[in-house]
């Protein structure tokens, strides 16, 4: 009877200790199965001389709650949050951050990261690079940015020379511009402070000339070219609203939809007609292409936008229009 007695006594103290020793192994092991959250990093966009647009989708928490996530950044490889970063909230899913502060012409190496009490995890390496700006022949300085495959300045165009060092012809009598089949170029209403602010209106023999009117390294976007623009952009519908500059200070009321995401930001300088007279500034952003187009004789492609909707336009006319110019990087 003693021994059943002591033996049941034993029985139990070993079922407490087994029963101790399972929830501190069980404990245990959950503690020892906590990681760094998993996460991607998203590709770069809106590139400009010193803002990106990148971000990061975590896929896992690591088992523990995310405290705090973003993206870093560094001209060396494998950037840490001992660099620059972002602080983007908690949690898991996508998230978005805004780069600010880089350097123009630099090269940048990103990864997304996201921290738990274990530890930090990183995504993917990212490498993109900021554009510089450009000068033309006559020292106006042209901010730049990239857009998908391309690099356009933000500006229009506002030089009065060719490549060469050569005057274009600024015509300011309506006559004479509607008679002008060599290269000419007019502040709008011939007032310069037009022309500081939306940049010269150019007729096509200006555009067309040998002697170039862009910067070295930089030439008047193709038909084909606006094309890829707006088509990167979600397409002729809703691209104006992307490339419009934000707000009312040189867009009439309301300028729809403007967001100017794009870093393009579109000013409506609008343009001269072939007899000279002037129209549409505040109301509409007018481009050349380089582009003739071949069902028309004596016309040419050109973009435009307006104050009351988000449609980025495509038409064809008259070479002797003045039109404003925006430039595209050579390949």
């Amino acid at each position: 009877m003693t021994i059943m007695k002591k033996n049941n006594k034993t029985w139990f103290f070993s079922f407490v200790l087994f029963g101790f020793l399972l929830v501190f192994t069980a404990c245990d092991s959950k503690e020892k199965t906590n990681l760094p959250p998993v996460l991607t990093t998203t590709n770069a966009s809106e590139i400009t001389e010193s803002t990106a647009k990148s971000g990061g989708s975590i896929t896992s928490d690591g088992g523990a709650s995310i405290t705090a996530r973003g993206v870093c950044w560094s001209t060396s490889t494998n950037p840490t949050i001992a660099d620059g970063k972002t602080s983007d909230g908690n949690g898991t899913g996508f998230f978005t951050s805004s780069i600010t502060g880089l350097t123009s012409g630099t090269t940048y190496n990103v990864r997304a990261y996201a921290t738990n009490s274990t530890g930090t995890g990183y995504g993917n390496a990212i490498i993109f690079s900021t554009p510089g700006p450009v000068t033309d022949i006559d020292g106006n300085i042209y901010q730049t940015v990239n857009i998908g495959t391309q690099t356009w300045m933000a500006g229009n165009l506002k030089t009065t020379k060719y490549r060469t060092g050569e005057s274009i012809s600024n015509v300011t009598d309506s006559t004479a511009w509607s008679k002008a089949t060599f290269g000419a170029w007019c502040d709008y209403n011939n007032d310069v402070a037009n022309g500081t602010i939306y940049g010269k209106l150019y007729n096509w023999a200006a555009v067309n000339d040998l002697r170039n009117i862009t910067p070295a390294g930089w030439h008047i976007a193709t038909h084909a070219e606006w094309t890829t623009l707006v088509t990167f952009l979600g397409g002729e519908s809703v691209a104006a609203a992307k490339l419009k500059e934000t707000g009312m200070t040189h867009w009439k009321s309301p300028n729809t939809g403007s967001t100017n995401t794009s870093g393009f930001s579109a000013l409506p300088g609008g343009a001269r007609d072939p007899n000279g007279a002037f129209g549409s500034l505040g109301d509409k952003a007018y481009w050349w292409s380089s582009t003739e187009n071949s069902s028309s004789t004596g016309t040419v492609w050109f973009w435009y936008m307006s104050y009351d909707n988000t449609t980025a336009h495509k038409d064809y006319d008259s070479k002797l229009y003045g039109r404003s110019v925006r430039c595209v990087k050579d390949n």
